[in-house]
């Protein structure tokens, strides 16, 4: 385990809590629920169908001693769900009826659950899409108060960065969900962004605003709504540590930063790349979490009232278990 990770399960342990694995038939969740309990990081709630998940728990040999396990089909609340999903949803033309049933689907059972107090943060993704977690995370938690939208954020843990034999954490953001953000969504994920690294790291924020421009290199719309992105954040924000428009050799490299952006706080510097679109996100973690060798935590709900996250069909248990810890400091 890397020792950003290791300080990210301290700080998790620390605070304590409850998680809500959603998908608890599932048997990643069941190794994850069962690690998470052994390690006294928290304790843990199972949602699914209590026989399912019993069975699968005693043919993979494991033990739910210390684990809740919770049927929303059964639940003693399952009508207050109902009740709450329907008063969430009916100016959105949801009838009760619908309602009662959404409320025994276990992504949303488990949001519900974080929303009524019977859980700290819910972690999902496993088996369903990320538009199933999301969806669920915002019909019951909602954006948070000064937020204008959620996103998507990988902590990339890289080990040799740039050539120094040292490990350095580095946030990415949007590269999960929002495809084409304008400036005003462009700035609300900036400060959503700094506030997230800073409670996983301990670390102050130093934010890029990302472009194939550095200060007026190049002439674009694309790189005016950066501009204009960086504006409104400073003004969301304005202790917050952020410059922009900057290219990432800028942002990242302190000679390159001298040169191109003499005088930023942030150039040579960054610790947060807020990435222009969707695009450049998604293959910018990428590249880096295969061509770096780089632990790439996430995806990371932010923007969201209570933490939510989303899992990658293809997570490990260990995963489950990073992202849960991830869920408990972003409290």
């Amino acid at each position: 385990m890397a020792d950003i990770t290791r300080q990210i399960h301290e700080r998790a342990k620390a605070r304590g809590g409850r998680i809500v694995l959603s998908e608890g038939e599932d048997s990643r969740m069941l190794v994850a629920a069962r690690t998470l309990v052994d390690r006294d990081v928290c304790e843990v709630t199972l949602v699914g169908d209590a026989t399912t998940v019993t069975d699968a728990a005693r043919d993979a040999g494991i033990s739910l001693d210390g684990v809740t396990v919770t049927d929303p089909k059964q639940h003693e609340r399952k009508a207050e769900f109902a009740d709450t999903l329907l008063e969430l949803r009916k100016k959105k033309g949801m009838t009760a009826e619908q309602a009662a049933e959404a409320a025994m689907d276990p992504l949303i059972a488990a949001a519900l659950m974080v929303r009524l107090g019977d859980g700290t943060a819910t972690v999902g993704g496993a088996v369903h899409a990320t538009r199933d977690v999301v969806r669920a995370a915002l019909w019951c938690l909602g954006i948070a108060p000064g937020v204008s939208v959620v996103s998507g954020a990988f902590l990339m843990v890289v080990p040799d960065f740039l050539g120094s034999g040292e490990e350095k954490a580095l946030f990415f953001a949007d590269s999960g969900v929002v495809p084409d953000p304008d400036a005003a969504q462009l700035a609300s994920i900036a400060v959503a962004s700094a506030d997230t690294f800073s409670k996983l790291t301990g670390e102050e924020a130093r934010v890029a605003m990302l472009s194939f421009s550095t200060k007026g290199s190049a002439s674009h719309e694309d790189v005016d709504k950066v501009i204009e992105a960086t504006r409104l954040a400073k003004e969301m924000s304005p202790d917050m540590c952020i410059d922009g428009e900057l290219q990432a050799d800028a942002a990242l490299v302190s000679s390159v930063g001298k040169s191109k952006a003499p005088g930023s706080p942030v150039a040579g510097e960054a610790n947060v790349l807020v990435f222009p679109d969707l695009g450049a996100g998604n293959i910018g973690y990428k590249l880096v979490q295969r061509l770096a060798k780089a632990a790439a935590l996430g995806p990371i709900l932010q923007g969201l009232s209570k933490p939510a996250h989303d899992l990658s069909r293809g997570c490990s248990a260990n995963d489950i278990v990073d992202m849960a810890a991830i869920a408990l400091c972003m409290v």
